[in-house]
C-alpha cells in the first residue's frame, strides 16, 4: 500500500525540480542548462512511478485516509493541508504526471538552442505541480491556492517568449479571463466560509471537501445544511471558477490565443493542466452540483453550446495550433456537458482519452512547425512524404479526436451520447435531447476541421512553408521569431518523436479501459474505468453499490459513425482536389465565413466594446474625476488648514511684551471661570 511521503513526493519531486533549475542552474550553470531538463524529467519519472503505485492502491480499497495539517482556525472551520485520494485523484495524477513527462521529454528537442531553456524547465515544473498540488487538496482553501498558482504557471509560460508583442499580450489576456470566473470561485468559498458555525454544529468543517459534498446532501437527519437557492448559487460560483479555466462560453475567448506560447506548453495545457483542473473541478465538487436541477441544466447547455460553438471557429482557422485550440475548447464542452448531465465516469473517461490524442496532436503540430518553419497550413502540404511517421500518428490522433471505432476518443464519446440520449434523472429530458443534438453536430463539425486540417497539412504539394508565408506578406525572416525559423524538409528528431509514439499507442488503447466489448478475454473487466470511477463517488457518497454503466449500442455507435463519416466526407469533397492553392475553398461562403474567421466578433466586443469604450470610458473616467476631485480635494483641503491656521496664529506674534501679558491675563480669567463654573 503506498504512504503518505509516496503521495505527497508525487507533489514536491516536480517542485524540488522547479527549484533547481530557477535557483541553482539558471543563477549560476546557465551554460549547463540541459541538467535543468534532465533533473524535471527524472522527477517527472519517478512522480509517474508513485502516481501509477497511488492508482493500484486505490484500485484496492477506493479511498486512502491520511491525517491533515492543520493550519489556521478560521470561525469554525479549519484551513488544513491534506490529501483526498480516490479513484478521481488517483487517475488524474497518472493523467497529468505521464502527458508532462512525455511533454517534457519532447522538449529536449523542440526547445534545443532556446537561450532561456533553464527558465522554461522551471516554468513547466512550476506548472505541472501547481497542478498536482491542486488534485491532491483535501481542503477548499488549499485547492483554490494550487488553483491561482496554475493560472500564475499558465501566464508565465504563455507569455514564455515575451520580448513578443503578442505573446505578452496573450498571457495579459490568459490571466485577466480566467480571473473573472475566479472571482466566482471565491464568492463560493467565501458563502462557505460564512456558514462555518452551522457546519461545526453538525461536526464538520466548512473548508474540508468530503464535508462540503455531505452537507449537500439532503439525506442528512437535519436535512441538507446547504440547499435550496444557496446550492445553486454555490455549484454555479463553482462552475464559474471552472468555465474560466477550461475556456467555456463565453470565457473561451483566451484559450486560441494562447497558442503563442511554445508547443509543448501548448500541449500540456490543453491536455493534462490548465484546462482539465476546470472539469476536474466540477467533477471535484459533483456531490454538491447534483443536487441542484438548475445548475446541472446551466452546465450541461452551457457545455453543448461550447462544444458546438467552438467547433465552428475550428473549420476557418488556418494556424494549425488554433484549430486545435478550438477543438479543445470543443471537447472539453463534451466533458462539462456530460457532469451536467449527471454522467460522471463518462465525462473523466472522455477527459482521460482527450489527454492522449490531444497532447499527440499539438506534439505533432510541433514536429511539423520543425520541419516548415510556419504554423499556418496554407503553406505546408506534401509532409507525408518526408514526415511519414508524424503524419501516421497525427491520423491516429485526429481519427480519435473524430470519434472512429476502434480508437480511444470513440469509446468515451459513444458513452456521453448514449447517455445524453437516454437521459438521467437529475434534468429534464429535454435539456438531455438539447444536449445530445448539440453534441452530434459537434461531431459532425469535428470530423470536417480535423480532415480539413490532415489534409491542408500532409496531402497535395508543398507549398513552401515559411519562405513563401514571407514572401506573400512581403516579408523577411525576423531574427529570432523562432526556433525553426527556416524550411529543412525531414523527419523530426527521436527525442521528440518517441514520446509521439507513446501517445500514439495510447490514443489507440485507452478505450478499451472502458470497452464492453471483449476486454474481458485480455484480463480487463467490462467498463473497468468507468465502473472504477462510479464506485468510487458511489462509496464517498457512503452508497455501498456499483454504480450504473452503459452498455454498448450499435444503434448509438452506427449514428455517431454515420456523423464522422459525414463530416470526412464532405471535408474530402471540399479539400482533396485543391492543389498548390494558398486560398481556403471556405472563403466562398463569404460573409459567413467573415462572421466566424471573426471569431463572431466576441473578442471586438470584449476588447473594442466592454474595455476600451465601456470600461475605459466610464470606470476609468470615474476613477479619474474622484481621484482629481475626491483625492486631491482632501489632500488640497488638508494643505489649505495647515496653511491658513499658521497664518492665522502667526498674526498673535506681535513682539510687544504687554499684548502677551493681556493674553496671559485672559487666559487666567477663562481658566478660573472655568473652575467656578463646573
Amino acid at each position: 500500500m503506498v504512504t503518505e511521503l509516496a503521495i505527497w513526493l508525487i507533489f514536491l519531486l516536480p517542485m524540488g525540480s522547479f527549484a533547481f533549475a530557477a535557483l541553482v542552474v539558471r543563477p549560476f550553470f546557465n551554460r549547463f542548462s540541459l541538467a535543468s531538463g534532465l533533473v524535471t524529467i527524472a522527477a517527472l519519472g519517478a512522480a509517474l512511478g508513485l502516481s501509477i503505485w497511488t492508482l493500484r492502491s486505490v484500485i484496492l480499497v477506493h479511498h486512502l485516509e491520511f491525517e491533515p495539517i492543520e493550519w489556521l482556525n478560521v470561525g469554525g472551520a479549519t484551513i488544513d493541508f491534506g490529501l483526498l485520494i480516490d479513484p478521481l485523484t488517483a487517475l488524474m495524477l497518472v493523467v497529468v504526471t505521464g502527458v508532462s513527462l512525455l511533454v517534457q521529454i519532447y522538449s529536449l528537442g523542440y526547445m534545443k538552442g532556446d537561450t532561456s531553456f533553464s527558465r522554461y524547465y522551471a516554468y513547466m515544473s512550476l506548472f505541472t505541480a501547481a497542478m498536482l498540488g491542486l488534485v491532491l487538496s483535501s481542503n477548499i482553501i488549499q485547492l483554490y491556492m494550487f488553483w491561482e498558482l496554475v493560472g500564475v504557471s499558465s501566464y508565465l509560460l504563455i507569455g514564455f517568449w515575451h520580448e513578443r508583442p503578442a505573446a505578452a499580450a496573450a498571457a495579459k489576456k490568459a490571466f485577466i479571463i480566467t480571473r473573472i470566473g475566479d472571482v466566482g470561485f471565491l464568492i463560493a468559498i467565501l458563502y462557505l466560509a460564512t456558514q462555518a458555525d452551522s457546519f461545526a454544529a453538525s461536526g464538520l468543517n466548512a473548508f474540508h471537501i468530503p464535508d462540503i459534498w455531505y452537507a449537500a446532501q439532503p439525506e442528512l437527519a437535519t436535512g441538507a445544511l446547504i440547499g435550496g437557492a444557496a446550492l445553486t448559487w454555490l455549484a454555479l460560483g463553482i462552475f464559474a471558477g471552472a468555465a474560466g479555466k477550461s475556456g467555456q462560453f463565453p470565457l473561451h475567448t483566451w484559450l486560441p490565443d494562447a497558442m503563442e506560447g511554445p508547443t509543448p506548453v501548448s500541449a500540456l495545457i490543453h491536455a493534462a493542466t490548465m484546462v482539465a483542473a476546470g472539469v476536474f473541478l466540477v467533477a471535484r465538487f459533483f456531490p454538491v452540483f447534483q443536487h441542484s436541477v438548475d445548475a446541472m441544466t446551466v452546465v450541461a447547455l452551457v457545455g453543448a453550446f461550447t462544444a458546438v460553438f467552438a467547433a465552428s471557429m475550428g473549420l476557418v482557422m488556418n494556424d494549425i495550433k488554433r484549430v486545435m485550440a478550438y477543438s479543445t475548447v470543443s471537447q472539453l464542452g463534451y466533458m462539462m456537458a456530460a457532469l451536467g448531465l449527471g454522467l460522471y465516469a463518462p465525462a473523466i473517461f472522455h477527459l482521460v482519452t482527450h489527454a492522449a490524442f490531444k497532447a499527440l496532436l499539438f506534439l505533432g503540430a510541433g514536429s511539423v512547425n520543425h520541419a516548415t518553419g510556419t504554423f499556418d497550413m496554407r503553406y505546408m502540404g506534401g509532409l507525408w512524404k518526408v514526415m511519414p511517421f508524424t503524419y501516421l500518428l497525427v491520423l491516429v490522433a485526429g481519427l480519435s479526436l473524430v470519434g472512429i471505432i476502434p480508437l480511444a476518443g470513440f469509446w468515451s464519446k459513444d458513452e456521453i451520447l448514449l447517455g445524453a440520449w437516454g437521459g438521467t434523472d437529475l434534468v429534464d429530458t429535454w435539456v438531455s435531447k438539447v444536449t445530445f443534438f448539440g453534441l452530434i453536430a459537434g461531431v459532425v463539425v469535428t470530423a470536417f476541421y480535423t480532415i480539413r486540417m490532415i489534409i491542408l497539412t500532409f496531402h497535395g504539394d508543398f507549398r513552401g512553408g515559411i519562405d513563401r508565408e514571407l514572401d506573400d506578406k512581403g516579408q523577411f525572416v525576423p531574427a529570432g521569431a523562432s526556433n525553426h525559423g527556416g524550411v529543412h524538409l525531414a523527419e523530426s528528431p527521436w527525442v521528440m518523436l518517441l514520446p509521439m509514439l507513446v501517445l500514439g499507442v495510447a490514443a489507440v488503447l485507452l478505450g478499451y479501459l472502458a470497452n464492453p466489448q471483449w476486454t474481458e478475454e485480455i484480463g480487463i473487466p467490462k467498463h473497468w474505468i468507468t465502473g472504477f470511477l462510479g464506485d468510487g463517488l458511489q462509496a464517498a457518497l457512503g452508497i455501498h453499490e456499483h454504480a450504473h454503466t452503459l452498455d454498448f449500442s450499435r444503434w448509438m455507435a452506427t449514428i455517431s459513425t454515420v456523423a464522422a463519416l459525414s463530416g470526412i466526407g464532405l471535408a474530402a469533397m471540399v479539400y482533396v482536389r485543391r492543389r498548390g492553392q494558398v486560398k481556403d475553398p471556405l472563403e466562398k461562403a463569404g460573409q459567413v465565413h467573415t462572421l466566424i474567421s471573426q471569431k463572431y466578433y466576441i473578442d471586438t466586443l470584449y476588447e473594442d466594446v466592454m474595455v476600451r469604450k465601456g470600461f475605459f470610458r466610464i470606470f476609468a473616467g470615474l476613477f479619474d474625476w474622484m481621484d482629481q476631485n475626491l483625492v486631491d480635494g482632501v489632500v488640497d483641503l488638508v494643505g489649505w488648514f495647515f496653511r491658513n491656521i499658521g497664518t492665522a496664529i502667526g498674526k498673535f506674534q506681535t513682539g510687544q511684551v504687554q499684548a502677551y501679558a493681556t493674553g496671559v491675563a485672559f487666559g487666567v480669567l477663562a481658566i478660573i471661570l472655568a473652575m467656578l463654573l463646573a
